[in-house]
């Protein structure tokens, strides 16, 4: 596998389509890992502008509830509670007792709890929406497939947001 200078998998040029689209969500994965790299626990607390309140601490906190909601709750259909409890459901809020390192710790769990959960399945197997997510979209239920291309989406547009968090936190860019 080739990886990028700062060490991200770089997804193949050419491949069978569970193992691109897996290879890409990883990609973003690193991407956002690579993102958080070396900032003290300040620094992961600060946020871009007011009257936005998004840090990168609670980016990976979110990102750890999105891994759960679609891999557990939509895909497998289990009942689980929000990874920070149900008054922090989005995962953006944070603990002054909670830092980084366990944000990240959880946020991997989730993602080896979603490749377990999927290992062996079609990407056309199904999962089960909520009334809510159903009303939304117009469906009861949405493909493996569907859920890995919405992760990337996932993935990439808060690591936008990331980028620019990181920029005003120390001025490092494109990683």
């Amino acid at each position: 596998m080739a990886l990028t200078p700062d060490g991200r998998p770089i997804p193949p040029p050419h491949a069978a389509e569970r193992a691109m689209l897996e290879s890409w969500l990883d990609f973003q994965r690193a991407t956002l890992a690579r993102k958080v790299d070396g900032l003290d626990d300040r620094q992961v607390r600060l946020a871009s502008v007011p009257p936005s309140t998004m840090t990168l601490l609670g980016l990976v906190q979110h990102l750890a509830e999105v891994e759960r909601n679609w891999y557990q709750r939509v895909f497998d259909g289990r009942e689980v509670p929000p990874v920070y409890g149900p008054e922090n459901a989005g995962g953006y809020g944070l603990d002054p007792a909670r830092g980084m390192a366990e944000a990240l710790a959880d946020w991997k769990a989730e993602i080896d709890r979603g490749r377990e959960l999927t290992a062996d399945e079609s990407l056309d197997a199904a999962g089960a929406l909520s009334p809510q997510a159903a009303a939304v979209l117009g469906a009861d239920s949405v493909s493996l497939r569907w859920i890995l291309v919405h992760l990337i989406e996932e993935y990439a547009r808060h690591n936008g947001h990331a980028d620019l968090l990181r920029e005003r936190i120390d001025g490092v860019t494109g990683v």
